[in-house]
This record gives C-alpha cells, structure tokens and sequence, in this order.
C-alpha cells in the first residue's frame, strides 16, 4: 500500500493547514521505522517499510500526481492501493473522514492526482476548518495553525496515523466506522 501525504516543500510551509498530510507521513515513518528509498525520479520523498510505501511529493500540491505516478508505476501499484492524506476545508478542523473516490472538490493536490492517475483512490480528509470567505481559500492554508489548533494537532496527527497503520490489516468500512471524527471534540471525548 502506497500512503500520500499532500503538502508543500519547503520550511515556509511546514506548518501550515495544507500540510497536513506531510506531518501524518512523518508520523508513520516513525511508526513504521521506515527507511528512505528516494530517487529524483520519485520527485519526492519515499520511505519503505515491509508493508508500505510513505510519499511525501516535492512537486508543490498543484503538481502532486506527477510524484505519485512515478511511484505507482515504478512499484506497479494499483490505485485502490493508493492512501491519500490532505487537508479539507469543507470539514471543521479536527473532523476526520475516509472515502474511495470522488472528486476533487477545489482541491489543487487532488486534482492533480486526478489528472494522472483516475480518481479512485482512497482519501483521508482531515478538516483544517475554512476562512469567512471564498477569497481567502488560499492564503488560509498556505497560512500556520492558530495557537488553539496547535493545542490539538499532536492528538489528531496521531488518530489520523493509527487510522491509516489500520487500513493495512482491517477493512475499509471498520475503518470508517472507527476512526472518523466529526471534529476535534469528538478526540477529546
């Protein structure tokens, strides 16, 4: 199983709502103990273990799909074997949800991924929240957790790892019942 990470590159972005996905990869790398086996054809950084692939695409999200499919082709993975981690802003921060397919509802990452590959991949939302207006999409996850969400973000990171360490061995529905959130509250009960 290949698990994605959505994110930018680059210490400006480390922390910020779009970057979500990099920091539950690095969760699992950890997890996982898994080794580096990066090449510049990956366009990204990958680590291996025995039982997983963990990408995170240094292309920039709007070009995330052309990491990915490097990856795919050169470990000849097929799609549904493919675990997608990114921010969503149409959920509130904290909210955690799973889904095969779909589109890419405004997200730049996913229709990246759509372009290059088909959209049948499986996909773990994780709600960042969304600004008051349309218009500052853009700058609200290109932007750093406010210090409230700080507070909480270890809690989710780690929920969102053992999630996604469970899609190995479990089924998909279990996991879906398991482990989504309607928003960070529902960690905390």
């Amino acid at each position: 199983m290949l698990f994605v990470g959505l994110g930018n590159p680059g210490l400006q972005y480390e922390n910020t709502r779009h970057n979500i996905g990099f920091k539950v990869i690095d969760a699992l790398v950890e997890v996982f103990k898994a080794a580096d086996v990066s090449k510049a054809s990956f366009q990204g950084i990958l680590h291996k273990s025995p039982s997983a692939l963990f990408l995170k695409p240094a292309t920039f999200m709007n070009l995330s799909g052309k990491s990915v499919q490097a990856v795919k082709q050169f470990y000849k993975i097929e799609l549904e074997d493919i675990v997608v981690i990114h921010d969503d802003i149409d959920l509130p921060f904290g909210a955690v949800r799973f889904k095969k397919g779909g589109g890419h509802g405004g997200h730049n990452g996913l229709r990246s991924l759509d372009a290059h590959l088909g959209d049948a991949y499986i996909r773990v939302r994780v709600g960042v929240g969304k600004p008051m207006h349309k218009s500052q999409v853009s700058d609200y996850v290109l932007h750093d957790f406010h210090a409230g969400e700080v507070l909480h973000l270890n809690p989710l990171i780690e929920h969102v790892a053992k999630a996604c360490k469970a899609l190995l061995t479990e089924d998909f529905n279990e996991i879906k019942s398991k482990y989504s959130l309607k928003s960070i509250e529902s960690l905390k009960a």
